[in-house]
Protein backbone atom coordinates (compact mmCIF):
# COMPACT_ATOMS: atom_id res chain seq x y z
CA UNK A 1 0.00 0.00 0.00
CA UNK A 2 1.16 3.53 -0.68
CA UNK A 3 -0.02 7.12 -0.92
CA UNK A 4 -2.72 8.41 -3.28
CA UNK A 5 -2.71 11.79 -4.99
CA UNK A 6 -6.20 12.68 -6.25
CA UNK A 7 -6.39 15.49 -8.79
CA UNK A 8 -8.05 16.62 -12.02
CA UNK A 9 -6.79 19.40 -14.27
CA UNK A 10 -10.36 20.59 -14.91
CA UNK A 11 -10.35 22.09 -11.39
CA UNK A 12 -8.09 24.87 -12.69
CA UNK A 13 -10.73 26.09 -15.16
CA UNK A 14 -12.67 28.29 -12.72
CA UNK A 15 -11.09 31.70 -12.18
CA UNK A 16 -12.17 35.22 -11.23
CA UNK A 17 -13.55 37.08 -14.28
CA UNK A 18 -13.74 40.57 -12.74
CA UNK A 19 -11.74 42.68 -10.29
CA UNK A 20 -12.20 41.69 -6.67
CA UNK A 21 -9.20 42.12 -4.32
CA UNK A 22 -10.77 39.81 -1.73
CA UNK A 23 -11.26 36.85 -4.08
CA UNK A 24 -8.36 37.19 -6.51
CA UNK A 25 -6.03 35.14 -4.29
CA UNK A 26 -8.16 32.01 -4.87
CA UNK A 27 -6.51 31.36 -8.23
CA UNK A 28 -5.89 28.27 -10.42
CA UNK A 29 -2.14 28.82 -9.97
CA UNK A 30 -2.53 27.46 -6.43
CA UNK A 31 -3.00 24.01 -7.96
CA UNK A 32 -0.71 24.22 -10.97
CA UNK A 33 2.25 25.56 -8.96
CA UNK A 34 1.79 22.94 -6.28
CA UNK A 35 1.54 20.08 -8.76
CA UNK A 36 4.65 21.31 -10.58
CA UNK A 37 6.59 21.36 -7.30
CA UNK A 38 5.43 17.82 -6.47
CA UNK A 39 6.63 16.70 -9.89
CA UNK A 40 9.96 18.50 -9.60
CA UNK A 41 10.69 16.74 -6.32
CA UNK A 42 9.68 13.35 -7.70
CA UNK A 43 6.83 13.05 -5.20
CA UNK A 44 3.95 12.81 -7.65
CA UNK A 45 5.70 9.93 -9.39
CA UNK A 46 5.90 8.01 -6.08
CA UNK A 47 2.15 8.36 -5.44
CA UNK A 48 -0.75 6.41 -6.87
CA UNK A 49 -2.30 9.06 -9.12
CA UNK A 50 -6.11 9.02 -9.19
CA UNK A 51 -8.19 11.20 -11.51
CA UNK A 52 -10.89 12.93 -9.48
CA UNK A 53 -14.51 12.17 -10.31
CA UNK A 54 -17.56 14.35 -9.85
CA UNK A 55 -19.62 13.81 -6.71
CA UNK A 56 -23.19 12.87 -7.55
CA UNK A 57 -26.07 15.05 -6.42
CA UNK A 58 -27.11 12.21 -4.09
CA UNK A 59 -23.65 12.30 -2.50
CA UNK A 60 -23.79 16.10 -2.19
CA UNK A 61 -27.07 15.61 -0.35
CA UNK A 62 -25.21 13.90 2.51
CA UNK A 63 -24.33 17.41 3.73
CA UNK A 64 -26.08 19.96 1.54
CA UNK A 65 -29.74 20.82 1.01
CA UNK A 66 -31.34 20.18 -2.43
CA UNK A 67 -31.09 23.87 -3.23
CA UNK A 68 -27.37 23.57 -3.92
CA UNK A 69 -28.25 21.83 -7.18
CA UNK A 70 -29.46 25.23 -8.38
CA UNK A 71 -25.78 26.09 -8.81
CA UNK A 72 -25.94 23.95 -11.94
CA UNK A 73 -27.54 26.96 -13.60
CA UNK A 74 -24.34 29.01 -13.20
CA UNK A 75 -22.87 27.07 -16.14
CA UNK A 76 -25.04 29.06 -18.55
CA UNK A 77 -24.68 32.53 -16.98
CA UNK A 78 -22.75 35.47 -18.40
CA UNK A 79 -20.16 37.47 -16.50
CA UNK A 80 -22.56 40.17 -15.24
CA UNK A 81 -25.04 37.58 -13.99
CA UNK A 82 -22.27 35.61 -12.29
CA UNK A 83 -20.98 38.76 -10.62
CA UNK A 84 -24.45 39.69 -9.38
CA UNK A 85 -24.99 36.19 -7.99
CA UNK A 86 -21.58 36.16 -6.30
CA UNK A 87 -22.44 39.36 -4.41
CA UNK A 88 -25.22 37.48 -2.63
CA UNK A 89 -22.61 35.39 -0.81
CA UNK A 90 -19.73 36.11 1.55
CA UNK A 91 -16.35 35.97 -0.25
CA UNK A 92 -17.46 33.86 -3.24
CA UNK A 93 -17.03 34.17 -6.97
CA UNK A 94 -18.76 32.04 -9.60
CA UNK A 95 -17.51 31.02 -13.03
CA UNK A 96 -19.27 28.91 -15.70
CA UNK A 97 -17.00 26.01 -14.64
CA UNK A 98 -17.53 26.43 -10.89
CA UNK A 99 -20.23 23.74 -10.58
CA UNK A 100 -18.09 21.18 -12.42
CA UNK A 101 -14.95 22.10 -10.46
CA UNK A 102 -16.75 21.99 -7.11
CA UNK A 103 -18.23 18.56 -7.86
CA UNK A 104 -14.76 17.31 -8.79
CA UNK A 105 -13.33 18.72 -5.55
CA UNK A 106 -16.04 17.00 -3.51
CA UNK A 107 -15.67 13.77 -5.47
CA UNK A 108 -11.91 13.74 -4.95
CA UNK A 109 -12.37 13.53 -1.19
CA UNK A 110 -14.85 10.67 -1.53
CA UNK A 111 -12.50 8.86 -3.88
CA UNK A 112 -9.61 9.22 -1.46
CA UNK A 113 -11.65 7.83 1.43
CA UNK A 114 -12.66 4.84 -0.72
CA UNK A 115 -9.04 4.17 -1.71
CA UNK A 116 -7.87 4.23 1.91
CA UNK A 117 -10.76 2.28 3.39
CA UNK A 118 -10.57 -0.48 0.75
CA UNK A 119 -6.83 -0.86 1.31
CA UNK A 120 -5.80 0.31 -2.16
CA UNK A 121 -3.58 2.88 -0.42
CA UNK A 122 -2.65 3.64 3.14
CA UNK A 123 -3.12 7.43 3.02
CA UNK A 124 -3.29 10.29 0.56
CA UNK A 125 -3.96 13.86 -0.47
CA UNK A 126 -6.78 15.28 -2.56
CA UNK A 127 -5.36 18.31 -4.36
CA UNK A 128 -8.54 20.28 -4.97
CA UNK A 129 -10.04 23.64 -5.85
CA UNK A 130 -12.35 25.19 -4.72
CA UNK A 131 -11.76 24.53 -1.00
CA UNK A 132 -14.65 23.48 1.20
CA UNK A 133 -14.51 23.90 4.98
CA UNK A 134 -16.54 27.15 5.13
CA UNK A 135 -19.40 25.84 2.98
CA UNK A 136 -22.65 25.26 4.87
CA UNK A 137 -25.75 23.21 4.28
CA UNK A 138 -27.45 25.72 1.99
CA UNK A 139 -24.81 28.38 1.35
CA UNK A 140 -21.45 28.71 -0.35
CA UNK A 141 -19.05 30.76 1.76
CA UNK A 142 -15.43 31.91 1.89
CA UNK A 143 -14.27 30.56 -1.52
CA UNK A 144 -16.00 27.24 -0.66
CA UNK A 145 -18.88 25.81 -2.71
CA UNK A 146 -19.32 22.27 -1.35
CA UNK A 147 -17.90 21.10 1.97
CA UNK A 148 -15.37 18.58 0.71
CA UNK A 149 -14.14 17.29 4.08
CA UNK A 150 -17.60 17.12 5.66
CA UNK A 151 -18.82 15.14 2.65
CA UNK A 152 -15.83 12.79 2.96
CA UNK A 153 -16.67 12.18 6.63
CA UNK A 154 -20.34 11.51 5.90
CA UNK A 155 -19.35 9.21 3.05
CA UNK A 156 -17.00 7.28 5.34
CA UNK A 157 -19.85 6.83 7.81
CA UNK A 158 -22.48 5.85 5.24
CA UNK A 159 -20.46 3.64 2.88
CA UNK A 160 -17.75 2.22 5.14
CA UNK A 161 -19.62 2.10 8.44
CA UNK A 162 -17.05 4.07 10.45
CA UNK A 163 -18.03 5.03 14.00
CA UNK A 164 -15.26 7.44 15.01
CA UNK A 165 -13.73 9.98 12.62
CA UNK A 166 -11.26 12.69 13.57
CA UNK A 167 -11.20 15.87 11.47
CA UNK A 168 -8.11 18.06 11.93
CA UNK A 169 -8.49 21.53 10.41
CA UNK A 170 -5.18 23.39 10.39
CA UNK A 171 -6.29 26.08 7.95
CA UNK A 172 -5.77 29.54 9.44
CA UNK A 173 -9.52 30.28 9.17
CA UNK A 174 -12.13 28.59 11.29
CA UNK A 175 -13.97 25.89 9.32
CA UNK A 176 -17.39 26.84 10.61
CA UNK A 177 -19.09 24.79 7.89
CA UNK A 178 -17.57 21.56 9.24
CA UNK A 179 -18.38 22.58 12.81
CA UNK A 180 -22.03 23.30 12.01
CA UNK A 181 -22.37 19.98 10.17
CA UNK A 182 -21.17 17.83 13.06
CA UNK A 183 -21.80 19.82 16.25
CA UNK A 184 -24.55 17.34 17.21
CA UNK A 185 -22.63 14.22 16.18
CA UNK A 186 -20.43 12.55 18.85
CA UNK A 187 -18.99 10.15 16.26
CA UNK A 188 -17.07 13.03 14.66
CA UNK A 189 -14.32 14.81 16.61
CA UNK A 190 -13.59 18.18 15.00
CA UNK A 191 -10.40 20.04 15.92
CA UNK A 192 -9.66 23.46 14.47
CA UNK A 193 -7.01 26.02 15.21
CA UNK A 194 -7.55 29.37 13.58
CA UNK A 195 -6.61 33.01 13.67
CA UNK A 196 -9.27 34.56 15.90
CA UNK A 197 -7.92 37.70 17.60
CA UNK A 198 -10.78 37.66 20.12
CA UNK A 199 -13.37 37.56 17.32
CA UNK A 200 -11.86 40.33 15.20
CA UNK A 201 -10.75 38.07 12.33
CA UNK A 202 -12.95 36.55 9.62
CA UNK A 203 -15.43 34.86 9.87
CA UNK A 204 -16.00 36.94 13.07
CA UNK A 205 -17.98 34.24 14.87
CA UNK A 206 -18.56 33.87 18.59
CA UNK A 207 -18.75 30.12 18.09
CA UNK A 208 -15.13 30.03 16.93
CA UNK A 209 -14.01 30.52 20.53
CA UNK A 210 -12.49 27.92 22.84
CA UNK A 211 -15.60 27.55 24.99
CA UNK A 212 -17.66 26.23 22.08
CA UNK A 213 -17.53 22.47 22.65
CA UNK A 214 -20.42 21.15 20.56
CA UNK A 215 -24.14 20.68 21.06
CA UNK A 216 -25.40 17.09 21.15
CA UNK A 217 -21.85 15.82 21.35
CA UNK A 218 -20.24 18.06 23.93
CA UNK A 219 -16.47 17.86 23.80
CA UNK A 220 -16.45 16.78 20.15
CA UNK A 221 -15.88 20.32 18.87
CA UNK A 222 -12.40 21.49 19.88
CA UNK A 223 -11.57 25.08 18.89
CA UNK A 224 -8.12 26.51 19.51
CA UNK A 225 -8.24 30.25 18.72
CA UNK A 226 -4.97 32.09 18.01
CA UNK A 227 -5.36 35.58 19.43
CA UNK A 228 -2.29 37.07 17.78
CA UNK A 229 -0.43 36.58 14.53
CA UNK A 230 3.11 35.22 14.27
CA UNK A 231 2.47 31.73 15.66
CA UNK A 232 5.27 29.39 14.66
CA UNK A 233 6.57 25.83 14.79
CA UNK A 234 6.72 25.64 18.58
CA UNK A 235 3.15 26.89 18.96
CA UNK A 236 1.72 24.44 16.43
CA UNK A 237 3.54 21.42 17.83
CA UNK A 238 2.64 22.43 21.39
CA UNK A 239 -1.02 22.59 20.35
CA UNK A 240 -0.79 19.05 19.01
CA UNK A 241 1.07 17.67 22.03
CA UNK A 242 -1.02 19.36 24.72
CA UNK A 243 -4.50 19.44 23.17
CA UNK A 244 -5.09 17.45 19.99
CA UNK A 245 -3.11 14.26 20.58
CA UNK A 246 -4.28 13.55 24.16
CA UNK A 247 -7.90 13.96 23.07
CA UNK A 248 -7.39 12.09 19.80
CA UNK A 249 -5.84 9.07 21.50
CA UNK A 250 -8.69 8.99 23.99
CA UNK A 251 -11.20 9.25 21.11
CA UNK A 252 -9.36 6.49 19.16
CA UNK A 253 -10.51 7.30 15.61
CA UNK A 254 -11.01 4.84 12.77
CA UNK A 255 -9.98 7.47 10.22
CA UNK A 256 -8.25 10.86 10.23
CA UNK A 257 -9.38 13.54 7.78
CA UNK A 258 -7.24 16.67 7.45
CA UNK A 259 -8.68 19.97 6.23
CA UNK A 260 -5.20 20.89 5.00
CA UNK A 261 -5.09 24.65 4.66
CA UNK A 262 -1.62 26.11 4.29
CA UNK A 263 -2.55 29.74 4.82
CA UNK A 264 -1.36 28.91 8.34
CA UNK A 265 2.20 28.68 6.96
CA UNK A 266 4.89 31.34 6.83
CA UNK A 267 4.56 34.22 4.34
CA UNK A 268 0.86 33.65 3.68
CA UNK A 269 -0.93 37.04 3.48
CA UNK A 270 -4.10 35.69 5.09
CA UNK A 271 -2.63 34.01 8.13
CA UNK A 272 0.50 36.09 8.86
CA UNK A 273 1.89 33.14 10.79
CA UNK A 274 5.49 31.91 11.02
CA UNK A 275 5.27 28.09 10.81
CA UNK A 276 7.74 26.73 8.26
CA UNK A 277 6.85 24.06 5.67
CA UNK A 278 8.86 21.52 7.67
CA UNK A 279 6.41 21.93 10.54
CA UNK A 280 3.65 20.36 8.46
CA UNK A 281 5.82 17.28 7.97
CA UNK A 282 5.97 16.87 11.74
CA UNK A 283 2.24 17.51 12.17
CA UNK A 284 1.50 14.89 9.52
CA UNK A 285 3.84 12.42 11.20
CA UNK A 286 2.09 12.96 14.53
CA UNK A 287 -1.27 12.21 12.93
CA UNK A 288 0.02 9.01 11.34
CA UNK A 289 0.14 7.28 14.72
CA UNK A 290 -3.67 7.51 14.83
CA UNK A 291 -6.23 5.25 13.11
CA UNK A 292 -3.56 2.81 11.97
CA UNK A 293 -2.08 5.54 9.79
CA UNK A 294 -5.26 6.01 7.73
CA UNK A 295 -4.91 9.73 6.98
CA UNK A 296 -6.87 11.46 4.19
CA UNK A 297 -5.88 15.09 3.59
CA UNK A 298 -7.92 17.48 1.45
CA UNK A 299 -6.46 20.83 0.37
CA UNK A 300 -8.15 23.92 1.77
CA UNK A 301 -6.49 27.36 1.76
CA UNK A 302 -2.98 28.57 1.07
CA UNK A 303 -2.35 31.73 -0.95
CA UNK A 304 1.41 32.28 -1.04
CA UNK A 305 2.35 30.02 -3.93
CA UNK A 306 5.89 29.21 -2.78
CA UNK A 307 4.91 28.56 0.83
CA UNK A 308 1.86 26.55 -0.23
CA UNK A 309 3.74 24.31 -2.66
CA UNK A 310 6.62 23.68 -0.24
CA UNK A 311 4.24 22.84 2.60
CA UNK A 312 2.22 20.43 0.46
CA UNK A 313 5.46 18.70 -0.58
CA UNK A 314 6.45 18.31 3.06
CA UNK A 315 3.11 16.72 3.85
CA UNK A 316 3.20 14.36 0.87
CA UNK A 317 6.74 13.17 1.48
CA UNK A 318 5.79 12.39 5.08
CA UNK A 319 2.72 10.47 3.95
CA UNK A 320 5.08 8.51 1.69
CA UNK A 321 7.12 7.57 4.74
CA UNK A 322 10.09 9.92 4.41
CA UNK A 323 11.54 11.21 7.71
CA UNK A 324 10.51 14.70 8.79
CA UNK A 325 13.34 17.25 8.49
CA UNK A 326 14.50 19.15 11.59
CA UNK A 327 12.45 22.12 12.76
CA UNK A 328 14.11 25.50 12.71
CA UNK A 329 13.79 28.50 15.01
CA UNK A 330 13.31 28.78 18.78
CA UNK A 331 11.19 25.93 20.07
CA UNK A 332 9.49 27.89 22.85
CA UNK A 333 5.76 28.67 22.43
CA UNK A 334 4.51 32.25 22.61
CA UNK A 335 2.78 33.33 25.81
CA UNK A 336 -0.39 34.00 23.80
CA UNK A 337 -0.25 30.45 22.44
CA UNK A 338 0.07 29.01 25.95
CA UNK A 339 -2.94 31.07 27.03
CA UNK A 340 -4.97 29.73 24.10
CA UNK A 341 -3.90 26.16 24.80
CA UNK A 342 -4.85 26.50 28.44
CA UNK A 343 -8.25 27.99 27.59
CA UNK A 344 -9.00 25.00 25.35
CA UNK A 345 -7.84 22.50 27.96
CA UNK A 346 -10.01 24.18 30.59
CA UNK A 347 -13.07 24.16 28.33
CA UNK A 348 -12.56 20.55 27.27
CA UNK A 349 -11.39 19.04 30.59
CA UNK A 350 -14.94 18.14 31.74
CA UNK A 351 -15.28 16.00 28.63
CA UNK A 352 -11.84 14.37 28.30
CA UNK A 353 -9.98 12.50 31.04
CA UNK A 354 -6.66 13.08 29.29
CA UNK A 355 -6.94 16.85 29.87
CA UNK A 356 -7.80 16.66 33.57
CA UNK A 357 -4.36 17.57 34.88
CA UNK A 358 -4.13 20.10 37.67
CA UNK A 359 -0.48 21.03 37.14
CA UNK A 360 -0.80 22.52 33.64
CA UNK A 361 -1.64 26.21 34.23
CA UNK A 362 0.24 28.45 31.77
CA UNK A 363 -2.67 30.88 31.56
CA UNK A 364 -1.77 32.24 35.00
CA UNK A 365 1.87 32.87 34.07
CA UNK A 366 3.38 36.27 33.41
CA UNK A 367 5.97 36.75 30.62
CA UNK A 368 9.43 37.03 32.11
CA UNK A 369 8.37 35.57 35.44
CA UNK A 370 9.90 32.47 36.97
CA UNK A 371 6.81 30.32 36.45
CA UNK A 372 6.47 31.38 32.84
CA UNK A 373 10.12 30.58 32.15
CA UNK A 374 9.65 27.19 33.81
CA UNK A 375 6.63 26.43 31.62
CA UNK A 376 8.49 27.57 28.51
CA UNK A 377 11.44 25.36 29.43
CA UNK A 378 9.13 22.40 29.95
CA UNK A 379 7.49 22.99 26.58
CA UNK A 380 10.87 23.25 24.88
CA UNK A 381 11.97 19.99 26.49
CA UNK A 382 8.81 18.28 25.26
CA UNK A 383 9.40 19.54 21.75
CA UNK A 384 13.05 18.53 21.69
CA UNK A 385 12.01 14.93 22.41
CA UNK A 386 9.46 14.93 19.61
CA UNK A 387 10.12 11.31 18.73
CA UNK A 388 9.22 10.17 22.24
CA UNK A 389 6.04 12.24 22.10
CA UNK A 390 5.24 10.81 18.67
CA UNK A 391 4.83 7.30 20.01
CA UNK A 392 3.31 8.51 23.28
CA UNK A 393 4.77 5.63 25.28
CA UNK A 394 7.56 5.38 27.84
CA UNK A 395 11.00 4.23 26.83
CA UNK A 396 11.33 0.44 27.07
CA UNK A 397 12.77 -0.69 30.43
CA UNK A 398 15.31 -2.92 28.62
CA UNK A 399 17.67 -1.24 26.17
CA UNK A 400 19.02 -4.44 24.58
CA UNK A 401 18.18 -8.12 24.90
CA UNK A 402 19.78 -11.22 23.40
CA UNK A 403 18.04 -14.49 22.57
CA UNK A 404 20.43 -17.45 22.51
CA UNK A 405 19.70 -21.16 22.43
CA UNK A 406 22.72 -21.70 24.69
CA UNK A 407 24.96 -19.30 26.56
CA UNK A 408 28.59 -20.29 26.14
CA UNK A 409 30.76 -20.34 29.26
CA UNK A 410 33.09 -17.77 27.78
CA UNK A 411 30.35 -15.30 26.82
CA UNK A 412 29.99 -12.42 29.27
CA UNK A 413 27.22 -9.94 28.59
CA UNK A 414 27.35 -6.28 29.65
CA UNK A 415 25.33 -5.60 32.82
CA UNK A 416 22.65 -3.60 30.96
CA UNK A 417 22.02 -6.35 28.36
CA UNK A 418 19.28 -8.85 29.18
CA UNK A 419 19.63 -12.51 28.27
CA UNK A 420 16.08 -13.37 27.19
CA UNK A 421 14.96 -16.73 28.54
CA UNK A 422 11.39 -16.80 27.22
CA UNK A 423 10.01 -18.36 24.06
CA UNK A 424 6.86 -17.94 21.97
CA UNK A 425 4.08 -20.50 22.58
CA UNK A 426 5.14 -23.88 21.24
CA UNK A 427 2.01 -24.37 19.13
CA UNK A 428 2.45 -21.00 17.37
CA UNK A 429 6.15 -21.63 16.80
CA UNK A 430 5.47 -25.02 15.27
CA UNK A 431 2.76 -23.59 13.04
CA UNK A 432 5.14 -21.01 11.58
CA UNK A 433 7.96 -23.56 11.35
CA UNK A 434 5.89 -25.72 8.98
CA UNK A 435 6.56 -23.13 6.26
CA UNK A 436 10.20 -24.22 6.02
CA UNK A 437 11.90 -27.61 6.15
CA UNK A 438 15.00 -25.90 7.59
CA UNK A 439 13.06 -25.16 10.78
CA UNK A 440 12.12 -28.77 11.49
CA UNK A 441 15.19 -29.57 13.58
CA UNK A 442 14.93 -29.00 17.32
CA UNK A 443 17.73 -26.40 17.52
CA UNK A 444 16.21 -24.31 14.71
CA UNK A 445 12.73 -24.59 16.22
CA UNK A 446 14.00 -23.49 19.62
CA UNK A 447 15.81 -20.52 18.08
CA UNK A 448 12.67 -19.51 16.16
CA UNK A 449 10.60 -19.50 19.35
CA UNK A 450 13.13 -17.25 21.05
CA UNK A 451 13.24 -14.87 18.07
CA UNK A 452 9.45 -14.52 18.01
CA UNK A 453 9.37 -13.95 21.77
CA UNK A 454 12.06 -11.26 21.47
CA UNK A 455 10.17 -9.52 18.66
CA UNK A 456 6.99 -9.52 20.75
CA UNK A 457 8.91 -7.87 23.59
CA UNK A 458 10.08 -5.13 21.25
CA UNK A 459 6.59 -4.54 19.84
CA UNK A 460 5.07 -4.51 23.34
CA UNK A 461 7.47 -1.75 24.41
CA UNK A 462 9.38 -3.92 26.88
CA UNK A 463 12.63 -4.04 24.89
CA UNK A 464 14.21 -1.42 22.64
CA UNK A 465 16.35 -3.67 20.44
CA UNK A 466 17.68 -7.20 20.37
CA UNK A 467 20.11 -9.73 18.98
CA UNK A 468 19.24 -13.37 18.30
CA UNK A 469 21.31 -16.35 17.16
CA UNK A 470 20.00 -19.05 14.87
CA UNK A 471 21.62 -22.01 13.09
CA UNK A 472 23.21 -20.96 9.81
CA UNK A 473 21.06 -23.24 7.67
CA UNK A 474 17.91 -21.86 9.29
CA UNK A 475 18.79 -18.14 9.14
CA UNK A 476 16.91 -17.38 5.91
CA UNK A 477 13.86 -19.35 7.03
CA UNK A 478 13.80 -17.67 10.45
CA UNK A 479 13.98 -14.21 8.89
CA UNK A 480 11.24 -15.12 6.42
CA UNK A 481 8.94 -16.20 9.27
CA UNK A 482 9.72 -13.06 11.27
CA UNK A 483 8.78 -10.88 8.28
CA UNK A 484 5.60 -12.74 7.40
CA UNK A 485 4.41 -12.84 10.99
CA UNK A 486 4.89 -9.10 11.43
CA UNK A 487 3.11 -8.31 8.16
CA UNK A 488 0.26 -10.58 9.23
CA UNK A 489 0.04 -8.55 12.44
CA UNK A 490 -0.62 -5.41 10.38
CA UNK A 491 2.81 -3.82 9.91
CA UNK A 492 2.76 -1.17 7.18
CA UNK A 493 6.48 -0.38 6.83
CA UNK A 494 9.13 -3.00 7.51
CA UNK A 495 12.84 -2.53 6.78
CA UNK A 496 14.91 -5.70 6.39
CA UNK A 497 18.68 -5.37 6.12
CA UNK A 498 20.43 -8.58 5.07
CA UNK A 499 24.22 -8.61 5.28
CA UNK A 500 25.94 -11.31 3.24
CA UNK A 501 24.53 -14.12 1.13
CA UNK A 502 20.93 -13.96 2.26
CA UNK A 503 18.30 -13.69 -0.49
CA UNK A 504 14.91 -12.06 -0.26
CA UNK A 505 12.11 -14.66 -0.04
CA UNK A 506 10.97 -15.27 -3.61
CA UNK A 507 7.24 -14.89 -2.95
CA UNK A 508 7.39 -11.86 -0.66
CA UNK A 509 4.93 -9.25 -1.98
CA UNK A 510 6.58 -6.20 -3.53
CA UNK A 511 3.77 -3.93 -2.27
CA UNK A 512 5.67 -1.20 -0.45
CA UNK A 513 5.14 -2.61 3.03
CA UNK A 514 8.55 -4.28 3.07
CA UNK A 515 11.86 -2.73 1.98
CA UNK A 516 14.60 -5.34 1.52
CA UNK A 517 18.17 -4.04 1.55
CA UNK A 518 20.90 -6.53 0.68
CA UNK A 519 24.46 -5.56 1.63
CA UNK A 520 26.74 -7.92 -0.25
CA UNK A 521 28.84 -8.38 -3.39
CA UNK A 522 30.60 -5.70 -5.34
CA UNK A 523 27.87 -4.02 -7.40
CA UNK A 524 24.78 -2.02 -6.54
CA UNK A 525 21.45 -3.02 -8.06
CA UNK A 526 17.83 -1.96 -7.72
CA UNK A 527 15.92 -5.16 -8.41
CA UNK A 528 12.67 -3.31 -7.72
CA UNK A 529 11.54 -0.18 -5.89
CA UNK A 530 11.53 -2.14 -2.64
CA UNK A 531 14.43 -4.54 -3.23
CA UNK A 532 17.86 -2.93 -3.32
CA UNK A 533 21.32 -4.48 -3.26
CA UNK A 534 24.42 -2.45 -2.33
CA UNK A 535 28.10 -3.45 -2.12
CA UNK A 536 29.51 -4.68 1.14
CA UNK A 537 31.72 -1.82 2.40
CA UNK A 538 35.32 -2.51 3.31
CA UNK A 539 35.97 -0.93 6.72
CA UNK A 540 38.33 -1.54 9.59
CA UNK A 541 35.59 -1.06 12.14
CA UNK A 542 32.04 0.17 12.22
CA UNK A 543 29.16 0.99 14.53
CA UNK A 544 25.45 0.53 14.00
CA UNK A 545 23.41 3.20 15.79
CA UNK A 546 20.90 2.08 18.42
CA UNK A 547 17.28 1.86 17.42
CA UNK A 548 14.18 -0.27 17.70
CA UNK A 549 14.93 -3.50 15.90
CA UNK A 550 16.13 -7.06 16.08
CA UNK A 551 19.27 -8.51 14.49
CA UNK A 552 19.66 -12.18 13.60
CA UNK A 553 23.07 -13.84 13.72
CA UNK A 554 23.71 -17.23 12.19
CA UNK A 555 26.03 -19.71 13.86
Amino acid sequence: MGTALVYHEDMTEARLLWEDPECEIESPERLTTTLERLQQRGLEQRCLRLAAREASETELGLVHSPEVALLRGTQALGMRELQALSRQYDAIYFHPSTFHCARLAAGAGLQLVDAVMTGAVHNGLALVKPPGHHSQRAAANGFCVFNNVALAAKHAQEKHGLHRILIVDWDVHHGQGIQYTFEDDPSILYFSWHRYEHGRFWPYLRESSADTVGQGGRGFTVNLPWNQVGMGNADYVAAFLHVLLPVAFEFDPDLVLVAAGFDSAIRDPEGQMQATPECFAHLTQLLQVLAGGRVCAVLEGGYHLESLSQSVCMMVQTLLGDPAPPLSGPMVPHHSALESIQSVRAAQAPHWTSLQQEDWKPATLLPGGYEFKTAATQAAAALSSLLDQLYLQPKPPVRTAVALTSLGAGLVLPPDVLCEEGSAPQEETQTWARLHEALAKEEALTALGKVLYLLDGILDGKVSSGLAATPALAAAATLDVAIRRRLAQGAQRLLCVAVGQLDQPSDLADDGRNLWLNIRGKEAAALSTFHVSVPLPVVSDGVLGPGSGCSLASS
